[in-house]
């Protein structure tokens, strides 16, 4: 590739400053809010540590939460707005109805950003610093998150019905993780996350009693778990949305030991422990079993690439001033 001098090629040099411009300033960075909103990282971290300190599962809820809102449209704070007589959102859609949490904790933060710097930080930029906090306050990496998304002031019900399920086969699982631009490393990375956090017993009970419709458990599962997991989740509607762990070892700290349990046949959904069976994600399965700061590595590396997926940059969207609601509501 040709570079051109300034000096020699003026006319060169202003066309590109012209296709250039939009695109620098447009784009995320590390320091966005540094001039604006300087005490931003302390403010959401002080809120998430507080909050970790009241409930024991918000950190994992938090992390999904981001989760949820990238998957759908992108990372543009979608999934925080409420419904509303004229409006949909995606709270309600299936994965998100009744077990999306932790919208509270994202209020607070927004709160105290409005009075330390109004109309400054968007809610997405809220959400993907809170999640980066969750884990690092839970044990796990720290990873330097790019900034200056903005925020949507539409949703999608529909498209968040499609959020990747525990009950999918994974090729169904890495098509979607595909479509976002994500790879099959970023499968088997992310869903790391579910070294802590619960899952409802709705979400893996074939597993314990019919398993592929055979009227019985999963063969392939450890015969202790599966005895805790009866008692925990029985065999009746009623049981449906009580909570298990998703690692039974280290339940609220963020660390390698869900790669563990996978090699020790004790991953909870089926989905994950179907990364240990497939060839193409055992070897990474094994391999972060072992060596836990790889792991925190590549989950830093799939995380930053996550929090880019179809953001709103430089004019698109809004910095809405409660994260519920667009900015602008119509007379009625």
């Amino acid at each position: 590739m040709k570079y051109y001098s300034s000096h020699k090629h003026p006319s060169v040099f202003l066309i590109w400053v012209v296709f250039l411009s939009p695109l620098v300033c447009c784009q995320l960075n590390y320091n966005f809010y540094d001039a604006t909103c300087p005490n931003l990282t302390r403010i959401v971290r002080y809120n998430v540590w507080s909050a970790m300190a009241n409930d024991t599962r918000i950190a994992a809820s938090l992390l999904r939460l981001h989760f949820h809102d990238c998957f759908v449209i992108g990372c543009d704070g979608s999934l925080l707005l409420d419904d509303t007589s004229t409006f949909k959102g995606e709270k309600n859609a299936l994965p998100n109805k009744n077990s999306a949490r932790g919208f509270e904790v994202i209020d607070t933060i927004k709160s105290a950003l409005e009075k330390a710097c109004p109309s400054t930080v968007s809610c997405a930029d809220i959400i993907t610093l809170a999640a980066r906090e969750a884990v690092y306050l839970s044990g796990g990496p720290f990873w330097y998150v790019p900034l200056g998304r903005r925020d949507a002031t539409t949703a999608s019900e529909s498209e968040a019905n499609q959020l990747p399920s525990p009950f999918e086969p994974l090729d169904n699982i890495t098509a979607k993780f595909i479509s976002k631009g994500l790879e099959m490393k970023d499968v088997a990375v992310l869903s790391g996350a579910h070294t802590f956090g619960f899952a409802q017993c709705f979400t893996f009970k074939p597993r314990l009693f019919n398993f592929g419709g055979s009227g019985t458990p999963d063969p392939t599962l450890d015969a202790e778990l599966l005895k805790n997991l009866q008692k925990l989740c029985p065999n009746q509607d009623d049981s449906d949305t009580n909570l298990a762990p998703l690692d039974s070892v280290t339940t609220n700290r963020f660390d390698n030991m869900y790669y563990r349990n996978l090699v020790n046949n004790s991953g909870l959904l089926q989905s994950d422990q179907a990364l240990l069976g497939d060839n193409r994600t055992a070897s990474l399965v094994v391999n972060y079993s072992k060596y836990p700061l790889l792991f925190f590595k590549d989950f830093s590396a799939s995380m930053e690439k996550l929090g880019k997926i179809g953001v709103l940059t430089g004019q698109q969207g809004e910095i809405r001033k409660n994260c519920r609601v667009v900015n602008w509501q119509p007379a009625g």
